[in-house]
């Protein structure tokens, strides 16, 4: 696709609308990964912020490009994808993130990205245009990974429980104080490796459809790669603090062990998925495993008023952001 001077500003303006969803994604999940260890007072806030950010950095050198793949060649059609495709989804995604961030609603900024994308390509090209295997996945692992962060999240908690129920709680307390660090940033670390990569992937589909690189690449630009680690980075360092309370607190209340063991179920459900090339919400993952952890000790522990209105949160995030990237869509091709 040949590219005039016009078309490259707009490709230039569309990374960097690109750059800050991603920013917006680590500012609107910074709660994933500091709710917990903030409500337990292992670390202060400022202190999460930063410590989180930094595995959502160090990502880059653990995990493979399997989910930039995925969302970059294998949601829709790539030659159906223009920049007023790209244009609607980013619209659609950002416009999501930004009303939940305001009613503090731990929505998912990684289907926002696919509802987005998915909503822009219909208008255009019809749904004949978007990958199956890619967007079922997708879909299915909406209610596998809430699953497995549950399963997997109050496992832990069972099995600790049985290690240390000899030992003092205070002497628990202290040593999973200590322990909680290792799990935050193990948590953080598949944060940054998952979503992260949605963002690369939206670039390299980007950049593949206004020919600056050839679709037959096996990898996106190294700029593209660091660019959007480090926008991810600099968005949970600034935090999304209206979201903290209610993942920390409100679903159910957390003591360290509790935090531990949580984290650490979602960690592994998110480096599962990675490997897996999944794009998955990270914020549906920790929720899961705090309802698992806080139905260890008894049903009442979990506030299921607050649990459910997040499920009906998870339900409208795909078509609502379809359809703003619709109506964006729409918007870009009688502007530009």
């Amino acid at each position: 696709m040949a590219v005039t001077q016009a078309s490259l500003w707009f490709v230039v303006l569309l990374v960097v609308v690109a750059l800050l969803f991603d920013f917006m994604n680590g500012f609107h999940d910074a709660a994933n990964s500091i709710a917990t260890v903030v409500s337990t007072g292992v670390l202060k806030p400022g202190q999460a912020v930063v410590f989180a950010a930094f595995f959502n950095v160090m990502a880059i050198f653990v995990f493979h490009l399997s989910v930039a793949a995925t969302v970059g060649k294998g949601i829709v059609d790539t030659g159906v994808v223009d920049v007023h495709v790209v244009f609607g989804a980013l619209a659609g995604a950002i416009a999501w993130n930004f009303i939940t961030w305001w009613y503090g609603i731990p929505s998912s900024s990684s289907h926002a990205l696919i509802g987005g994308i998915a909503g822009a390509v219909i208008v255009k090209a019809g749904a004949g245009a978007l990958v199956a295997e890619g967007i079922w996945k997708t879909v299915i692992f909406i209610f596998v990974s809430p699953v497995l962060g549950f399963i997997l999240g109050s496992l832990m908690m069972v099995v600790v429980s049985n290690i240390f129920r000899a030992s003092r709680p205070s002497k628990v307390d202290k040593w999973f104080r200590r322990l909680q660090l290792v799990s935050a940033g193990a948590y953080s670390l598949g944060h940054g490796g998952n979503d992260s990569q949605k963002t690369i992937g939206m670039i390299w589909m980007l950049l593949i459809a206004t020919g600056y690189v050839a679709a037959g690449d096996t990898a996106p630009p190294i700029w593209v790669i660091a660019a959007c680690y480090t926008a991810m980075g600099l968005g949970t360092m600034f935090g999304g603090w209206r979201i903290v309370k209610t993942m920390g607190q409100k679903i159910t209340k957390l003591k360290p062990v509790g935090g531990f063991c949580a984290e650490t179920g979602g960690a592994l459900t998110l480096f599962l998925a990675t490997g897996l090339g999944i794009p998955v919400s990270t914020t549906h993952t920790i929720t899961g495993a705090i309802v698992g952890v806080g139905s260890t000790h008894r049903m009442s522990a979990v506030r299921w008023g607050v649990a459910g209105n997040i499920v009906w949160a998870w339900i409208f995030t795909i078509p609502a952001s379809a359809f703003v990237a619709a109506i964006a869509y729409w918007v870009s091709l009688k502007i530009f």
